[in-house]
Order: C-alpha cells, then structure tokens, then sequence
C-alpha cells in the first residue's frame, strides 16, 4: 500500500472528525477514500459542460433533485 502525507487545516480536520462519526467510515483515511470513489464516479458519469464543467443531477433526501458541478 501507497503512503503520502497531506497537509490539513483545523477546519478540514473538524470536517473529517465529523464526517467519521457520522458515516459507516472509521477513518480519516478511509472518509477521504470514500470521497475520491465518489468524485470519481462522478466525473465518470458527468455530462460535459461548457468551460471544463461538468454537472451531475443527484437526487437529495427530501426528493428534490440537486445539481453537482464538478471542475
């Protein structure tokens, strides 16, 4: 297994603290894991936009639709 150090600031920690207790993750590690599978199925199923964005329409928890756009 690959090994690299980042760089994070307190806010950024705060977010990944939260984000372990509040997910099925149980890492740090493993919540920035989780969230590059996820940029990078959307950006496998985005459709291209103009200037290098591309948007994703997502369902949200109160059945609306949300859109996500990604550089």
């Amino acid at each position: 297994m690959q090994r690299f150090t980042i760089d994070i600031d307190d806010k950024f920690n705060d977010t990944l603290n939260t984000l372990v207790r509040e997910t099925s993750a149980s890492t740090k590690a493993e919540v920035i894991r989780n969230a590059i599978a996820v940029y990078s199925y959307l950006k496998a199923n985005a459709q291209p936009e103009t200037g290098g964005i591309q948007v994703v329409t997502m369902p949200t928890k109160n059945g609306g639709t949300a859109q996500v756009m990604i550089p």
